[in-house]
């Protein structure tokens, strides 16, 4: 009877022991998923930061590009040996402005690999210029009277940027039929920023899918619309196109009920 109580001590002493093992790694297990929890919480803040530190350096890099110019068009050695030269004689003639001082550059040169084969369209041309205020000359002059004609070749002024805002720029113009459709005003400022006004309101996209969300907005709100407005379903197709006399009257109301769910957009009036 003795032994038999002694075993069962010995037995209890060493299941004690385990549970108290079980439990010193229970915990330890509890303290390492609670970290793996608090890490995976400022997960999403760590992303954000991330995004604005992406957001701050393409700024940077853009804002570094602003004393960049590029020329397309020009064949392909026809500036000679001394590119920078080439431009302060043909810029002016070229885009009849009177330069007071001259033109001066910090460096130029083509972009890319030398092509050989002579067909491929001629390289562009960047140049870097000492003044920003002829900067601002020569794109002004580009957006009013370019692009250039001279000799047997065409000539394009384009501010140089950074390659996610040229991406951003160029996903910007595929709307540009669909804003012709609506009839409403609209413009791509620099860097890279979409403007849309109708009836005196105006608002600014600074990202693509922004836009295509809110466009898609004007739609939907649109079709809801057509039972008051008492349209056919003739109609209705033609407006989709925005061949409609109706279009007027739905885009107008549309604009004044849509509400934007990107924070960072507002309207505002004229």
């Amino acid at each position: 009877m003795d032994s038999t109580i002694s075993m069962l001590a010995i037995e209890s002493k060493f299941i004690r022991s385990d549970i108290a093992s079980f439990q010193s790694r229970m915990m330890g297990l509890e303290r390492r998923v609670t970290a793996v929890e608090d890490h995976l919480n400022s997960v999403p803040d760590r992303e954000q930061e991330l995004l604005s530190l992406c957001s701050k350096l393409i700024d940077l890099e853009d804002r570094s590009h602003k004393d960049n110019v590029r020329f397309f068009g020009f064949p392909e050695r026809i500036e000679g040996p001394n590119i920078q030269a080439f431009l302060q004689k043909v810029l002016p003639v070229l885009t009849g402005i009177t330069f007071d001082p001259p033109l001066e550059f910090q460096r130029a040169h083509r972009l890319g690999s030398k092509r050989q084969d002579g067909i491929s369209r001629p390289r562009p041309i960047i140049a870097c210029l000492l003044r920003h205020t002829q900067v601002q000359q020569l794109l002004m002059e580009a957006r009013t009277h370019g692009p250039f004609c001279r000799n047997d070749y065409e000539v394009h002024i384009a501010a140089d940027f950074s390659k996610e805002t040229n991406d951003s720029r160029k996903a910007f113009l595929a709307f540009w039929p669909r804003l012709r459709q609506l009839e409403v005003k609209y413009g791509l400022f620099e860097p890279a920023r979409k403007w849309i006004c109708k009836n005196g309101q105006s608002k600014d996209f600074y990202n693509p899918e922004d836009l295509h969300l809110f466009l898609d907005g004007l739609t939907t709100n649109a079709m809801d619309m057509t039972s008051s407005i008492s349209l056919s379903p003739s109609e209705l197709g033609k407006i989709a196109l925005g061949h409609s006399p109706h279009i007027h009257q739905w885009i107008d109301a549309t604009v004044a009920m849509a509400q934007p769910d990107i924070e960072a957009e507002t309207w505002r009036d004229y």
